[in-house]
């Protein structure tokens, strides 16, 4: 019997997507969350349109329990029910079987259906809070990428758009939210029946509800729309810095795409236990406490940027997600890596000062960073189980998306590229669209060859090195693929290449599409530029997602200008950054990396010196793992490169002074104290004490605090623990997430390998939010031997806890991607081998290619014959 069912069902099993004999309408969705049991009930009625005969209709579900009898069809008054409900937990679906086929044409599917709120911050959820010392449950929605069939049997697929009438059934006294205006309560004892409004066209994963105790800040757009910030009861003067972001940047978009907001509302929520950073919910954005809310007092300039760029992206999907939306994950980047780029032209236009288009350059390059690995993945990725769907929720999806798409515009100017996004989303409103729609719309706008174009930035994994020589009178480029391994790669792209010689206002630009190109230098910029060394930068203000090695004398050329002052600053991060890659990937020598640094010491920009300082503290771990007998010079050398830019900031604010000096402050002194710095050291501890003594304190402002934690914590053992405790203690008092975070990312910065132990431990304790552990799992370099071993102990208990979502991988790249030797590689493949699941295949083949190519880095410095005395001169030198 068993056998013959499934034969019936085999067709539907092991399938990417669901059969296509029904298209679904409207949702007439009813929920009833029962917060204290954690559980819900529901029932649905779905309009459906059979479009081919079928006696079977095949929907996605997973842990509900649909019940049998409640399964009816109705068509032209005759109903008809369900023979048989079958779910198939692994494939995710619920197929139902009705005696005859169903009518061609509109028919109301019915059922009712239950489930459990559950605690993996997916579907739909519960969230913990405390309200007046009472531990209080409330219960959330997270749908994408797949998960609203954890809700309700449905057609959970980015193409199925439909409308969506919800009504929810919940404790009379608790705020219930959807994505829609309420259009009428009705109270019945200690319950009420919330109705919203109608829904238009949208696909599941946008789907929102929330149900708890919230205050609110509100505010209303030029064009009367009601925008909301809800968080936890007493903290809604936090709302106000997201609820001014959202509202002028719902102005700046109905201009920029040239369509109005499409709903009559926007609400924004902080949710305690969210995973994500935040979720683009039409008409409900769901966001971490730390994304939305804002404290002047406690909250450093960071979060505040934070909290804009957030906002501004989640934003920016209300268009580019919600009303145009992916036809398949396939298509993931189009949202992801679209909304990413949009939020930096927004928070450019309400912050001019935070130069965020320089800042942008961190997303490039984080970007190029992943998509250097053999283990990277193209942007557009076949997609064929929603298992493999949350690994691509990453740096290629959101920043060599967004990177690319500033490549573009960069190359088809900044008008053409506006008017053609707004004829886009006019053209695919309430639909979906492939990234090949998007190219086509952009090639009719500007004529020029868009899809072929792109095609070589979108369809092949990886970006171009573009080496650059001199020969004679000639320039000659060459392009291959980059690997940070080193080793050769496939691929070839059409790279458009900017260059300019000696001075910004001699700017040339021409397409590589082939392997190679010489062009004279004379016919290129002319005679008038014939000084004798003269500088030549490609890749004008990093604006193409490429790479750029030069021959060793226009490097040295490039090294002396940016001396001089003569290079932008985007420029002078890009040459930076790209020596460091090259450097990484053994085609550059360290030392010559180390002597291109030291050009920088009169740096003031902040975006190039934050690089800088991250440059630096990656060298110094690699050094003290290739030559452990250079690191206390190496220390040196970058304590006094950093020297002048600490002596101009000092330890205290300025009156006045810029949102970009304040966020450098900091980042500088928790460089300065991992080096070791005593002066820093000393100042911190001395900071630290007031502080505890006295929480408003003036000395320890939220800027300075992460760096002080770092200098406390670092010198703590099992012997004398204070520091430890200290910020243990300030941790369980405080009840501000970014003061949480900002804790739990210091901590690890302690170098005694039992504290770490006990550190990482706490990470798991019921202390520590689930989506908060990950905070804290970058240790020292002392302690990384500790923190794979408790990996290792942990790893059934950590797997059970996040499952298949994006959260679990961070614990292996986190924790595996610093060591740097061959037999470590070795040693986390075996134990791995028998605990692969499909979720983390990607990011552990990277995790071990980057303990691969640090290994490769460091035999090459120890091969390095000068490097020793290059270091001894450069630590001594006296500037």
């Amino acid at each position: 019997m068993a056998e013959l069912k499934n034969q019936k069902y085999a067709q539907f099993k092991g399938q990417p997507r669901l059969p296509k004999f029904a298209i679904p309408k409207r949702y007439d969705l009813k929920l009833k969350p029962d917060l204290a049991a954690c559980k819900f009930s529901g029932a649905v009625q779905i309009s459906v349109n059979i479009v081919s005969a079928t006696k079977f209709l095949v929907l996605n579900a997973a842990e509900l329990s649909v019940k049998p009898n409640s399964v009816t069809f109705t068509s032209d008054n005759k109903v008809v029910e369900a023979l048989e409900v079958e779910l198939f937990e692994e494939d995710e679906i619920v197929v139902l079987e009705f005696k005859e086929n169903l009518p061609i044409g509109l028919g109301a599917l019915d059922m009712e259906f239950d489930g459990t709120l559950n605690d993996r911050m997916k579907g739909f959820y519960r969230s913990t809070y405390e309200h007046n010392g009472e531990k209080k449950n409330m219960a959330v929605t997270q749908f994408e990428p797949a998960d609203a069939r954890r809700c309700f049997p449905c057609w959970d697929e980015p193409a199925c758009k439909a409308t969506f009438k919800i009504t929810l059934e919940v404790p009379s006294d608790l705020v219930a939210l959807s994505n829609m205006p309420v259009t009428e309560e009705k109270l019945n004892g200690n319950l009420k029946t919330v109705y919203y409004q109608e829904s238009p066209i949208m696909s599941t994963y946008l789907v929102a509800v929330v149900v708890g105790l919230f205050d609110y800040v509100e505010d209303r757009t030029p064009d009367g729309i009601l925008v909301r910030v809800y968080c936890q009861v007493g903290k809604a003067s936090q709302g106000k810095f997201a609820l001014d972001v959202a509202v002028k940047t719902l102005g700046l978009y109905k201009e920029y795409f040239a369509v109005p907001y499409s709903l009559p509302k926007l609400d924004m929520i902080a949710i305690p236990d969210f995973a994500a950073g935040a979720m683009e919910n039409y008409g409900l954005v769901t966001y971490r406490e730390t994304a939305l809310l804002y404290d002047e007092k406690h909250s450093a300039a960071a979060n505040k940027q934070r909290v804009a760029t957030v906002v501004a992206h989640e934003l920016a999907h209300q268009w580019f997600g919600n009303l145009v939306t992916m036809e398949w994950w396939t298509h993931l980047w189009l949202n992801e890596g679209f909304a990413t780029w949009v939020s930096y032209l927004a928070a450019d236009s309400l912050f001019p000062d935070w130069q965020i288009w320089t800042q942008f350059l961190d997303e490039c390059t984080e970007g190029l960073r992943l998509d250097g690995l053999a283990e990277s993945h193209p942007i557009e990725v076949d997609i064929n189980h929603a298992g493999e769907i949350d690994e691509i929720f990453d740096a290629i999806s959101y920043r060599k998306g967004a990177s690319v798409i500033r490549m573009l515009q960069s190359y088809l100017g900044a008008e053409v590229f506006q008017r053609a996004l707004a004829s886009y989303i006019k053209k695919y409103a309430c639909s979906n669209a492939k990234t090949e729609d998007l190219w086509s719309v952009l090639q009719e706008e500007s004529g020029e060859p868009v899809n072929k174009l792109m095609d070589s930035w979108t369809k092949q994994q990886g970006y171009p090195v573009v080496s650059v020589k001199v020969k004679g009178q000639s320039l000659e480029f060459e392009q291959s693929r980059f690997l940070l391994s080193g080793s050769l790669g496939e691929g070839q792209w059409i790279v458009p290449v900017t260059l300019c010689c000696n001075t910004y206002d001699a700017r040339k630009n021409f397409l590589l599409q082939t392997k190679s190109e010489t062009l004279d230098i004379k016919e290129l910029f002319g005679a008038s530029n014939s000084s004798d060394r003269p500088w030549i930068k490609v890749n004008l203000d990093q604006t193409g997602f490429y790479r750029v090695k030069y021959d060793e004398d226009l490097s040295a050329r490039l090294r002396d200008a940016i001396e001089k002052k003569h290079l932008s600053t985007c420029d002078k991060y890009g040459i930076l950054d790209d020596y460091y890659s090259l450097s990484m990937a053994c085609q550059q020598s360290l030392t010559s990396l180390l002597a291109l640094m030291s050009a920088y010491r009169d740096e003031l920009d902040y975006t190039v010196l934050s690089n800088l300082l991250s440059i630096a503290s990656k060298v110094a771990r690699i050094v003290g793992d290739a030559a452990p007998e250079l690191a206390d010079n190496i220390k040196l050398y970058f304590i006094n490169l950093f020297q002048n830019s600490a002596e101009r900031l000092g330890w205290d604010p300025k009156q006045g002074e810029s949102h970009l000096d304040a966020m450098l402050r900091g980042e500088l002194l928790t460089v300065l104290a991992s080096f070791g710095h005593d002066l820093t050291l000393n100042e911190a501890n001395r900071r630290f004490r007031i502080f505890l003594d006295d929480r408003n304190t003036p000395v320890l402002p939220p800027d300075l605090r992460r760096a002080v934690y770092v200098a406390v914590v670092r010198s703590a053992t099992k012997a004398d623990r204070s520091s430890y405790d200290s910020l243990l203690r300030i941790y369980r008092e405080t009840d501000l997430s970014q003061e949480k975070t900002r804790i739990l990312g210091s901590l690890g910065s302690c170098r005694d390998p039992e504290i770490i132990q006990e550190f990482l431990n706490f990470l798991l304790s019921p202390e520590v939010r689930s989506q908060d552990a990950v905070m804290g799992l970058s240790v020292s370099g002392d302690a990384r031997e500790t923190a794979w071993n408790w990996l290792k102990e942990h790893w059934d208990h950590i797997n059970k806890t996040y499952g298949a979502g994006f959260l679990v991988t961070r614990f292996i790249s986190a924790v595996v991607s610093p060591f740097s030797s061959y037999e470590k590689a070795e040693e986390v493949q075996q134990f791995f081998a028998t605990r692969m699941k499909p979720y983390i295949a990607r990011t552990l083949k990277q995790s071990i290619e980057r303990v691969h190519i640090n290994a490769a880095w460091v035999k090459s410095i120890q091969s390095e014959k000068h490097l020793a005395e290059a270091v001894q001169e450069l630590a001594y030198r006296k500037y």
